[in-house]
C-alpha cells in the first residue's frame, strides 16, 4: 500500500489487552494507524465515524455483525482479519461480494485444541480415566497386568471424524506414537488421505472399529446430530469418545444414556447445550471428563490469535497473499 492503512478493532472490549502482546501491538501500530476505540458495536454515532474512515477491521470474540448496512457505513473497508476462528458469526456474505478480503486465525487456534485431544487420547490408551477412579475406591495395589491387559497405546486404532484443521494437527501430533489412525471425512480424497498417512473409512465403521474416536468436524446441515443414537450404538463397549469440536454434533440425549449405562467412556470439552443442566448425570459420573470449552486458545495462548492477525496485516501493508483466507465457498464444509 501506498499509505499506511485506518485500522479498527471490532471485539469485547476486554480483548485486546490479551490478544496482543505487547511486541505484536507495537508492530500493528508501525503498520497501521488503529482507531483509539474497540467497536463493541457498528450502532452508535462514535462507530459510525469511525467506521467511515476504516481501511482493514481486526477482529474477534463478540464482534458485531458486519452486514451490508455495516459495509455502506465503511466504503473504505478491503480487509476483515478475524483474531478467532469461524467467521460464520460476524461476516455477512456481502463482505465477499463487495471483494472484501476475510482471513482466520483458526489455524492458530487448532494447536491447543490438538494438544488437549492428544493428550486425552494417549490418557484414553493407558486406561487412566477408569483406573483412576478403581485406585482411589480401593486404595490398593492394582494388579494391571491380570486385571488390564488390554491397556496401552501400541497399535491403538484412533478414529479422527474430520479432517479439518484441527483433525489434521492431531493427525501430526499423532505421527510419532506407535498407533494406526483411521480417518472419516467425505471430502479427504485417497492422495491426501495418504500424505497424511492416514486410513480413510465410513463413518460407520471407523466408530466400530476404533477404540478412542475424536470429532473434529464442523457444524453443518449435513454433521447436525451425525453421531445419533443408532452410531453411538456402533462404538464397542470401554470406547472413549472425545468432543472438542461442537456439542450439536452428537445427540446429547442418546450420548448421556450410554453414558450413564457405563458402556462408553467420553472426554466433554463441548456439550448440547453448552452450559448441561445443573442436575445433569455428567457431571458425577465416574466415565466422563467434562470441561469448559478450555480446549481452544485460553489464557496466554490467546496472544498466538493476535499474532496471527497481525501477520495478515503486515501481509497487505506490503502486498503479500494472505496466509489464511477464507473464502465464501469454505462456510459450507468448514467451521
Amino acid at each position: 500500500m501506498t499509505r499506511r492503512p485506518r485500522c479498527g478493532l471490532a471485539m469485547a472490549e476486554y480483548l485486546p489487552a490479551r490478544l496482543f502482546s505487547p511486541a505484536d501491538r507495537a508492530r500493528m501500530d508501525a503498520l497501521s494507524e488503529v482507531a483509539p476505540v474497540v467497536l463493541t458495536d457498528f450502532d452508535g454515532p462514535e462507530a459510525r465515524r469511525v467506521l467511515g474512515e476504516l481501511d482493514v477491521l481486526i477482529t474477534g470474540w463478540e464482534a458485531p455483525y458486519i452486514d451490508e448496512t455495516v459495509l455502506d457505513r465503511a466504503p473504505r473497508l478491503r480487509a476483515v482479519l478475524h483474531a478467532a476462528g469461524t467467521v460464520k458469526h460476524h461476516v455477512h456474505p456481502a463482505c465477499w461480494e463487495r471483494g472484501l478480503a476475510v482471513t482466520t486465525a483458526a489455524d492458530a487456534n487448532a494447536l491447543p485444541v490438538a494438544e488437549f485431544t492428544l493428550a486425552w487420547i494417549l490418557l484414553a490408551g493407558k486406561g487412566v480415566m477408569a483406573l483412576k477412579e478403581r485406585y482411589a475406591r480401593e486404595r490398593t495395589a492394582i494388579p494391571l497386568h491380570r486385571d488390564h491387559p488390554g491397556i496401552g497405546n501400541a497399535g491403538r486404532h484412533v478414529g479422527i471424524i474430520g479432517a479439518s484443521r484441527i483433525g489434521r494437527r492431531v493427525i501430526e501430533l499423532l505421527r510419532p506414537h506407535d498407533v494406526l489412525v483411521s480417518v472419516h471425512d467425505p471430502f479427504l480424497d485417497p492422495a491426501d488421505a495418504a500424505t497424511l498417512g492416514v486410513r480413510p473409512l465410513p463413518l460407520d465403521e471407523l466408530l466400530d472399529q476404533c477404540s478412542v474416536v475424536s470429532v473434529h468436524a464442523p457444524v453443518t446441515d449435513r454433521t447436525r446430530g451425525m453421531l445419533d443414537r443408532r452410531r453411538l450404538g456402533l462404538l464397542r463397549d470401554g470406547t472413549t469418545l472425545i468432543n472438542t469440536a461442537r456439542g450439536d454434533l452428537i445427540d446429547q440425549r442418546a450420548l448421556t444414556e450410554e453414558l450413564v449405562s457405563g458402556r462408553l467412556h467420553a472426554v466433554l470439552d463441548v456439550t448440547d447445550p453448552e452450559v448441561l443442566p445443573a442436575d445433569s448425570p455428567l457431571y458425577e459420573l465416574p466415565n466422563v471428563v467434562l470441561t469448559p470449552h478450555l480446549a481452544g486458545s485460553s489464557g496466554n495462548e490467546l496472544t498466538r490469535l493476535g499474532g496471527s492477525a497481525v501477520d495478515e496485516l503486515e501481509r497487505l501493508v506490503h502486498g503479500r497473499p494472505f496466509r489464511f483466507p477464507v473464502a465464501a465457498p469454505d462456510l459450507d464444509h468448514t467451521a
